[in-house]
């Protein structure tokens, strides 16, 4: 009995295979019908990577007022004053629970 399907085996084989790759080519992590999904999280990682961009420019830009050549005074007091705790008298001060 084995003997008479013994020919058809390498054919099934090859169907199974292209089978498996067709589904993986639609439906797989890389397929056709997923390309929405990848799409729209490519969109979303943009959007942080714009965002991420910025808040290291703003960094960049505080960082080169706070060297030796180029002090700002109005930086470097508001700085003094957020990490020491220390407020103006004539400044109002609200408490806030972290």
């Amino acid at each position: 009995m084995y003997a008479r399907f013994r020919p058809y085996i390498p054919t099934a084989i090859l169907a199974v295979l292209i089978t498996y790759f067709a589904v993986q080519g639609l439906l797989g992590d890389r397929g056709f019908l997923t390309a929405g999904q990848r799409n729209a999280e490519l969109a979303q990682r943009l959007a942080e990577l714009k965002q991420v961009h910025a808040q290291r420019m703003d960094l960049e830009v505080r960082a080169r007022l706070l060297r030796d050549n180029s002090l700002s005074a109005d930086l470097l007091e508001e700085r003094a004053r957020s990490l020491l705790g220390f407020a103006d008298p004539r400044d109002y001060v609200i408490r806030t629970k972290p």
